[in-house]
């Protein structure tokens, strides 16, 4: 009887095991917003804390978790000169190591948008970190270089927030915004370029011909449809497919600029055979068909609805549903992607830069305040299960990582561990 309780136990065990997944990368295992893995539904600044780690600036871009170890970048310097890729182990939260570059001069920024706000990328043992004007760098994760690439100078008053994506043995980037804006793909053991497209674009690097701002902060995502795999980034403009092995572009459609100007945060979302997508500063919302070839802005385009709510944070699929978050006014709400319609929208406890996540059969919100509402995945209403606040004063504008039962969750000042 005892070898058959302990074969229970290890088979047990191993499904567990077998359940848990990483988060290697900006929105999780797949590039939208979802794991397998569950997650803990309250929480607050004490209950259910495993640990928390200070952290020396504030920053907006996400923690990672891979192989027992959380990754995030930092600013070590009020002027940005230089930049860090810290690890953490994940159990503990000791700090393993920390990698730094250092720039010889001070790059614009919006106050909003401090140095270091992107997301790091790893796959097996490498990770992948994009520092902007301070380069792209691979290092393995006991924090040994493996190689740097400089891509050149990236000026913007608003400053830099695309991160890089990892599928397979190749690495993304979408570049801007800055005077060269490309989409790239890079060898992941070797940072050799595989190839790159140029996005055209008038202006300067800040404001369009018209006067108006300009630039994407919009990470890329991969999917496939009909065989063909493909990456698909949000530009200033508008939104281009290209084919994932030489770049060559397979479709775009017209239509993410309005007249506020040419802006772009969020990442598209794909719902069946539909890339919804919505513009920067209250632009537009629309959607667009798989399937195309060249222009498909007037074949393939579905639906485009105008002054949507500032979007920052990215949205999450369920079910054909698009779940939403707001970042002006801080809202949280429900879209129909065939349609555009919305099902439902409800004010959140402050607004949305950071990304709506799915884990397990709950979808998680966190606003600027820190607070996260955990609810249900429901069409009808905002079927809210909890609201979990980290820090009375906080600030937090990173996505959450999930992995293993536990939520790593960046704020301004410190990097928490949080499960049961």
């Amino acid at each position: 009887m005892s070898r058959i309780v302990l074969i229970v136990v290890l088979c047990f065990s191993l499904n567990n095991m077998a359940k848990s997944e990483d988060w290697p990368g900006f929105r999780g295992p797949r590039h939208n917003g979802v794991t397998k893995d569950s997650a803990p539904t309250q929480w607050n600044g004490d209950e259910n804390i495993l640990w928390k780690r200070p952290l020396p600036r504030p920053g907006n871009g996400s923690p990672i978790v891979i192989d027992g170890k959380v990754l995030l970048n930092s600013a070590e310097d009020a002027d940005g000169k230089k930049r860090s890729l810290i690890c953490f182990d994940a159990q503990s939260g000791k700090q393993l190591w920390k990698q730094t570059v250092t720039l010889s001069k001070k790059m614009p920024t919006h106050k909003t948008n401090p140095y270091c706000g992107t997301t790091p990328a790893a796959q097996g043992n490498r990770v992948v970190v994009w520092h902007a004007t301070a380069g792209l760098h691979c290092y393995d994760l006991k924090g040994h270089k493996v190689w740097s690439r400089d891509l050149g100078e990236y000026r913007h008053m608003w400053g830099y927030g695309t991160s890089p994506m990892i599928d397979g043995d190749r690495v993304y980037l979408n570049s801007g915004p800055g005077k060269k804006v490309m989409v790239a793909c890079f060898d992941l053991e070797t940072g050799k370029t595989i190839w790159e497209q140029i996005e055209p674009q008038d202006g300067t690097p800040d404001k369009n011909a018209a006067g108006k701002y300009k630039g994407s902060w919009s990470t890329p995502i991969i999917t496939t449809y009909l065989d063909t795999k493909q990456l698909i980034s949000v530009m200033p403009t508008r939104v281009v497919s290209y084919d994932v092995d030489n770049g060559n572009i397979l479709w775009y459609c017209d239509g993410v600029n309005h007249e506020r100007g040419d802006l772009s945060y969020s990442s598209a979302v794909i719902a069946g055979n539909i890339c919804y997508v919505t513009g920067g500063y209250k632009g537009p919302s629309l959607a667009i068909q798989l399937g195309g070839k060249g222009d498909v802005t007037k074949t393939k385009r579905i639906w485009r609805v105008e002054n949507q709510p500032q979007s920052i944070g990215s949205a999450v699929v369920v079910d054909g549903f698009v779940y939403r978050p707001n970042a002006g006014p801080g809202i949280l709400d429900c879209i129909d992607p065939q349609t555009g319609k919305v099902m439902w929208k409800e004010r959140g406890t402050g607004n949305y830069w950071a990304s709506i996540v799915k884990a397990g059969d709950y979808l998680y919100a966190t606003a600027q305040d820190t607070t996260t509402i955990v609810f249900k995945p429901n069409p009808d209403r905002l079927e809210e299960i909890s609201r979990n606040q980290l820090e009375v004063k906080g600030t937090c504008n990173a996505t959450p990582a999930i992995s293993d039962g536990k939520i790593y969750l960046r704020t301004f000042t410190h990097l928490y561990a949080i499960g049961k």
